[in-house]
Protein backbone atom coordinates (compact mmCIF):
# COMPACT_ATOMS: atom_id res chain seq x y z
CA UNK A 1 0.00 0.00 0.00
CA UNK A 2 1.28 3.69 -0.80
CA UNK A 3 1.39 6.20 1.56
CA UNK A 4 -1.19 7.84 -0.49
CA UNK A 5 -3.74 5.09 -0.47
CA UNK A 6 -2.89 5.30 3.23
CA UNK A 7 -4.07 8.72 3.64
CA UNK A 8 -7.04 8.18 1.96
CA UNK A 9 -7.89 4.92 4.22
CA UNK A 10 -6.95 7.05 7.34
CA UNK A 11 -9.30 9.85 6.22
CA UNK A 12 -11.98 7.67 5.25
CA UNK A 13 -12.10 6.29 8.56
CA UNK A 14 -11.66 9.55 10.15
CA UNK A 15 -15.11 10.68 8.22
CA UNK A 16 -16.66 8.00 9.59
CA UNK A 17 -15.90 8.27 13.23
CA UNK A 18 -16.67 11.96 13.32
CA UNK A 19 -20.23 11.14 11.83
CA UNK A 20 -21.05 9.95 15.81
CA UNK A 21 -18.26 11.52 17.91
CA UNK A 22 -17.54 15.28 18.58
CA UNK A 23 -14.16 16.05 18.32
CA UNK A 24 -11.53 13.94 20.22
CA UNK A 25 -9.34 14.73 17.35
CA UNK A 26 -6.42 14.04 19.09
CA UNK A 27 -7.64 10.70 20.39
CA UNK A 28 -8.74 9.28 17.53
CA UNK A 29 -5.75 10.27 15.52
CA UNK A 30 -3.38 7.95 18.49
CA UNK A 31 -5.84 5.55 18.11
CA UNK A 32 -5.30 5.48 14.25
CA UNK A 33 -1.40 5.39 14.55
CA UNK A 34 -2.26 2.31 17.48
CA UNK A 35 -4.77 0.68 14.83
CA UNK A 36 -1.65 0.41 12.41
CA UNK A 37 1.40 0.00 14.48
CA UNK A 38 -0.81 -2.82 15.96
CA UNK A 39 -0.60 -1.94 19.79
CA UNK A 40 -3.50 -1.54 22.56
CA UNK A 41 -5.13 1.72 23.57
CA UNK A 42 -5.89 2.45 27.81
CA UNK A 43 -8.84 5.19 27.92
CA UNK A 44 -8.49 7.24 30.98
CA UNK A 45 -11.25 9.91 31.64
CA UNK A 46 -14.12 11.19 33.74
CA UNK A 47 -17.70 9.18 33.08
CA UNK A 48 -19.61 10.29 29.87
CA UNK A 49 -17.29 11.13 27.93
CA UNK A 50 -17.48 8.95 25.03
CA UNK A 51 -15.07 6.72 25.57
CA UNK A 52 -16.98 3.50 25.33
CA UNK A 53 -18.95 5.06 22.06
CA UNK A 54 -16.01 6.12 20.76
CA UNK A 55 -14.30 2.37 20.88
CA UNK A 56 -17.89 1.12 19.13
CA UNK A 57 -17.65 3.81 16.87
CA UNK A 58 -14.03 3.12 15.72
CA UNK A 59 -14.79 -0.61 14.92
CA UNK A 60 -17.88 -0.41 13.37
CA UNK A 61 -15.64 2.24 10.75
CA UNK A 62 -12.89 -0.86 10.73
CA UNK A 63 -15.16 -3.65 10.12
CA UNK A 64 -13.99 -5.34 13.02
CA UNK A 65 -15.42 -7.93 15.08
CA UNK A 66 -16.45 -6.26 18.23
CA UNK A 67 -16.89 -7.56 21.98
CA UNK A 68 -16.95 -5.97 24.74
CA UNK A 69 -16.66 -6.57 28.54
CA UNK A 70 -17.36 -5.34 31.63
CA UNK A 71 -15.21 -5.83 34.07
CA UNK A 72 -16.23 -6.19 37.67
CA UNK A 73 -14.67 -7.16 40.71
CA UNK A 74 -16.39 -10.77 40.66
CA UNK A 75 -15.31 -11.69 36.89
CA UNK A 76 -13.20 -14.33 36.36
CA UNK A 77 -10.33 -14.90 33.99
CA UNK A 78 -12.79 -17.89 32.48
CA UNK A 79 -15.50 -15.24 31.79
CA UNK A 80 -12.60 -13.33 29.42
CA UNK A 81 -11.19 -16.12 27.99
CA UNK A 82 -13.82 -19.42 28.01
CA UNK A 83 -13.21 -22.76 29.22
CA UNK A 84 -13.56 -26.16 28.04
CA UNK A 85 -17.02 -27.58 29.71
CA UNK A 86 -18.12 -31.18 29.17
CA UNK A 87 -20.81 -32.44 26.52
CA UNK A 88 -22.51 -35.02 28.46
CA UNK A 89 -24.27 -36.11 24.63
CA UNK A 90 -20.79 -36.75 22.85
CA UNK A 91 -18.97 -37.51 26.26
CA UNK A 92 -16.15 -35.02 25.58
CA UNK A 93 -14.71 -31.72 26.08
CA UNK A 94 -16.04 -28.68 23.75
CA UNK A 95 -14.56 -25.20 23.87
CA UNK A 96 -16.93 -22.22 24.63
CA UNK A 97 -14.84 -19.27 23.35
CA UNK A 98 -15.19 -16.13 25.60
CA UNK A 99 -15.25 -12.82 24.87
CA UNK A 100 -11.27 -12.57 24.01
CA UNK A 101 -12.47 -14.21 20.82
CA UNK A 102 -13.23 -10.92 19.04
CA UNK A 103 -10.50 -8.35 16.89
CA UNK A 104 -11.08 -5.03 18.63
CA UNK A 105 -11.80 -6.12 22.48
CA UNK A 106 -13.34 -3.30 24.64
CA UNK A 107 -12.36 -3.68 28.14
CA UNK A 108 -14.38 -1.05 30.05
CA UNK A 109 -13.52 -0.42 33.17
CA UNK A 110 -10.58 -2.30 33.59
CA UNK A 111 -9.60 -1.43 36.91
CA UNK A 112 -12.46 -2.68 38.27
CA UNK A 113 -11.59 -6.40 38.04
CA UNK A 114 -8.77 -7.88 40.94
CA UNK A 115 -5.33 -8.16 39.16
CA UNK A 116 -5.86 -11.75 38.44
CA UNK A 117 -8.23 -11.36 36.00
CA UNK A 118 -6.83 -8.67 34.57
CA UNK A 119 -4.46 -11.42 34.08
CA UNK A 120 -5.89 -13.41 31.78
CA UNK A 121 -5.15 -10.27 28.76
CA UNK A 122 -1.55 -10.97 28.98
CA UNK A 123 -0.75 -13.47 26.70
CA UNK A 124 -3.65 -12.66 25.00
CA UNK A 125 -2.02 -8.78 23.98
CA UNK A 126 1.38 -9.96 24.08
CA UNK A 127 1.43 -12.81 21.63
CA UNK A 128 -2.54 -12.44 20.23
CA UNK A 129 -3.15 -15.98 21.78
CA UNK A 130 -4.52 -17.37 24.67
CA UNK A 131 -4.35 -20.81 26.27
CA UNK A 132 -7.27 -23.04 27.78
CA UNK A 133 -6.13 -25.95 29.38
CA UNK A 134 -2.78 -26.54 27.53
CA UNK A 135 -3.85 -25.64 24.18
CA UNK A 136 -2.98 -22.77 22.60
CA UNK A 137 -5.69 -20.90 20.43
CA UNK A 138 -4.99 -18.37 18.23
CA UNK A 139 -6.15 -14.46 17.86
CA UNK A 140 -6.99 -12.51 14.92
CA UNK A 141 -3.74 -10.65 13.92
CA UNK A 142 -5.97 -7.87 14.69
CA UNK A 143 -6.70 -8.47 17.65
CA UNK A 144 -6.81 -5.29 19.76
CA UNK A 145 -7.78 -4.40 23.34
CA UNK A 146 -9.48 -1.36 23.78
CA UNK A 147 -9.22 -0.58 27.51
CA UNK A 148 -11.30 2.21 29.79
CA UNK A 149 -11.24 3.45 33.20
CA UNK A 150 -12.37 5.93 35.57
CA UNK A 151 -9.46 8.50 37.18
CA UNK A 152 -11.65 9.94 39.69
CA UNK A 153 -13.21 6.74 41.16
CA UNK A 154 -11.67 5.35 44.44
CA UNK A 155 -14.10 2.66 45.84
CA UNK A 156 -13.99 -0.69 44.42
CA UNK A 157 -11.05 -0.19 42.23
CA UNK A 158 -7.72 -1.99 41.53
CA UNK A 159 -4.21 -0.35 40.19
CA UNK A 160 -3.76 -2.10 37.02
CA UNK A 161 -0.22 -4.26 37.37
CA UNK A 162 2.57 -2.90 35.53
CA UNK A 163 2.94 -5.70 33.62
CA UNK A 164 -0.49 -5.16 32.63
CA UNK A 165 0.31 -2.03 31.81
CA UNK A 166 3.80 -1.88 29.60
CA UNK A 167 1.44 -4.17 26.91
CA UNK A 168 -0.86 -0.55 26.22
CA UNK A 169 1.12 0.97 23.31
CA UNK A 170 -0.59 4.34 24.22
CA UNK A 171 -2.50 5.86 27.56
CA UNK A 172 -4.60 8.33 26.41
CA UNK A 173 -6.78 11.06 28.36
CA UNK A 174 -10.09 11.65 27.17
CA UNK A 175 -11.32 14.94 28.58
CA UNK A 176 -14.10 17.18 28.64
CA UNK A 177 -15.20 18.91 25.48
CA UNK A 178 -14.85 22.70 24.53
CA UNK A 179 -18.24 24.40 25.37
CA UNK A 180 -18.67 24.72 21.28
CA UNK A 181 -18.60 20.77 21.14
CA UNK A 182 -20.59 20.43 24.42
CA UNK A 183 -23.29 22.43 22.69
CA UNK A 184 -23.21 20.64 19.27
CA UNK A 185 -23.08 17.46 21.67
CA UNK A 186 -26.39 18.38 22.84
CA UNK A 187 -27.92 19.80 19.85
CA UNK A 188 -27.31 16.52 18.20
CA UNK A 189 -28.33 13.70 20.90
CA UNK A 190 -30.06 16.08 23.27
CA UNK A 191 -33.58 14.89 21.66
CA UNK A 192 -32.88 11.60 21.33
CA UNK A 193 -34.13 8.07 23.36
CA UNK A 194 -31.43 6.00 24.81
CA UNK A 195 -28.21 5.57 24.02
CA UNK A 196 -27.43 5.93 19.89
CA UNK A 197 -25.39 3.34 17.82
CA UNK A 198 -22.99 4.07 15.21
CA UNK A 199 -25.26 2.27 13.03
CA UNK A 200 -28.01 4.44 13.99
CA UNK A 201 -25.99 7.19 12.96
CA UNK A 202 -25.00 6.58 9.43
CA UNK A 203 -21.43 4.40 10.50
CA UNK A 204 -20.54 2.21 7.67
CA UNK A 205 -17.10 0.39 7.17
CA UNK A 206 -15.15 2.17 4.79
CA UNK A 207 -12.30 -0.75 4.50
CA UNK A 208 -11.75 -4.62 4.51
CA UNK A 209 -9.57 -7.23 7.01
CA UNK A 210 -7.21 -7.43 3.81
CA UNK A 211 -6.88 -3.60 3.42
CA UNK A 212 -5.60 -3.03 7.47
CA UNK A 213 -3.29 -6.19 6.82
CA UNK A 214 -1.50 -4.34 3.61
CA UNK A 215 -1.48 -0.62 5.83
CA UNK A 216 0.08 -2.55 8.57
CA UNK A 217 2.46 -4.02 6.59
CA UNK A 218 3.27 -0.84 4.84
CA UNK A 219 4.41 0.52 8.16
CA UNK A 220 7.41 -1.92 7.67
CA UNK A 221 8.82 0.11 4.99
CA UNK A 222 9.16 3.36 6.82
CA UNK A 223 12.82 4.10 6.99
CA UNK A 224 13.97 4.18 10.61
CA UNK A 225 17.98 6.04 10.63
CA UNK A 226 19.75 4.38 12.83
CA UNK A 227 20.23 8.05 14.96
CA UNK A 228 16.64 7.80 15.50
CA UNK A 229 17.08 4.47 17.23
CA UNK A 230 19.61 6.12 19.22
CA UNK A 231 17.67 8.82 20.27
CA UNK A 232 14.33 6.58 21.08
CA UNK A 233 16.83 4.61 23.23
CA UNK A 234 19.01 7.71 24.72
CA UNK A 235 14.99 8.97 25.96
CA UNK A 236 14.01 5.85 27.10
CA UNK A 237 16.93 5.33 29.18
CA UNK A 238 16.78 8.77 30.84
CA UNK A 239 13.59 7.85 32.62
CA UNK A 240 15.67 4.89 34.60
CA UNK A 241 17.85 7.96 35.40
CA UNK A 242 15.47 10.00 36.65
CA UNK A 243 15.32 11.40 40.50
CA UNK A 244 12.00 12.01 39.94
CA UNK A 245 11.08 8.32 39.04
CA UNK A 246 11.83 4.93 40.60
CA UNK A 247 10.23 2.99 37.79
CA UNK A 248 11.49 3.84 34.57
CA UNK A 249 10.59 2.74 31.17
CA UNK A 250 11.39 -0.77 30.02
CA UNK A 251 12.85 -1.78 26.44
CA UNK A 252 9.32 -2.68 25.01
CA UNK A 253 8.85 0.85 25.64
CA UNK A 254 11.47 1.81 23.42
CA UNK A 255 10.12 -0.62 21.17
CA UNK A 256 6.66 0.18 20.71
CA UNK A 257 7.70 4.03 20.60
CA UNK A 258 9.76 3.58 17.80
CA UNK A 259 6.61 0.92 16.21
CA UNK A 260 4.28 3.88 16.88
CA UNK A 261 7.17 6.15 15.13
CA UNK A 262 6.91 4.90 12.16
CA UNK A 263 2.95 5.02 11.88
CA UNK A 264 2.85 8.38 12.81
CA UNK A 265 5.14 9.36 9.55
CA UNK A 266 3.24 7.28 7.55
CA UNK A 267 -0.07 8.55 8.62
CA UNK A 268 2.02 12.02 7.64
CA UNK A 269 2.92 11.39 4.44
CA UNK A 270 6.43 10.47 4.91
CA UNK A 271 8.36 7.42 4.56
CA UNK A 272 10.85 8.42 7.04
CA UNK A 273 10.29 9.24 10.68
CA UNK A 274 11.73 12.54 11.95
CA UNK A 275 12.58 13.14 15.90
CA UNK A 276 9.16 15.28 15.80
CA UNK A 277 7.40 11.64 15.32
CA UNK A 278 8.74 10.61 18.46
CA UNK A 279 8.33 13.89 20.30
CA UNK A 280 5.00 13.79 19.58
CA UNK A 281 4.42 10.31 20.87
CA UNK A 282 6.59 10.07 23.55
CA UNK A 283 4.07 11.32 26.84
CA UNK A 284 1.57 8.73 25.47
CA UNK A 285 3.84 5.92 25.36
CA UNK A 286 5.63 6.46 28.50
CA UNK A 287 3.27 7.83 30.60
CA UNK A 288 1.51 4.71 32.25
CA UNK A 289 5.27 3.08 32.28
CA UNK A 290 6.46 5.02 34.54
CA UNK A 291 6.43 5.22 38.24
CA UNK A 292 6.95 8.86 40.42
CA UNK A 293 9.68 8.94 43.56
CA UNK A 294 8.16 9.62 46.89
CA UNK A 295 9.75 12.94 46.85
CA UNK A 296 8.00 14.23 43.48
CA UNK A 297 4.80 12.71 45.03
CA UNK A 298 5.00 14.94 47.59
CA UNK A 299 6.35 18.43 45.37
CA UNK A 300 3.14 17.14 43.37
CA UNK A 301 4.80 16.77 39.95
CA UNK A 302 2.75 15.19 37.49
CA UNK A 303 4.48 12.22 35.34
CA UNK A 304 3.43 14.04 32.00
CA UNK A 305 5.69 16.95 33.01
CA UNK A 306 8.92 14.87 33.82
CA UNK A 307 8.49 13.61 30.18
CA UNK A 308 8.36 16.55 28.70
CA UNK A 309 11.31 17.88 30.50
CA UNK A 310 13.57 14.64 29.59
CA UNK A 311 12.35 15.13 25.79
CA UNK A 312 13.63 18.66 25.84
CA UNK A 313 16.78 17.73 27.68
CA UNK A 314 17.08 15.06 25.68
CA UNK A 315 19.44 16.16 22.13
CA UNK A 316 17.47 15.25 19.02
CA UNK A 317 19.00 13.78 15.89
CA UNK A 318 19.19 17.09 13.08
Amino acid sequence: MSLAELGALSGRIRAEVGKAIVGQEEVLDHLLVALFAGGHVLLEGPPGTAKTFLAQTFAAALGLDFGRIQFTPDLMPGDILGSNLFNFQTSQFTLTRGPIFHELLLADEINRTPPKTQAALLEAMQERRVTLDGEVHALSERFTVVATQNPIESQGVYPLPEAQLDRFLFKLIVGYPTAEEEARIVARYGEGKGTPKPADLGVISVTTAAELGRAQSAIASITLAESIVDYVVRLVRATRESGDLVVGASPRAAVLLSSAARARAALDGRDYVIPDDVKALATAVLRHRLMLSPAAEIEGKQVEAIVTALVEGTEAPR
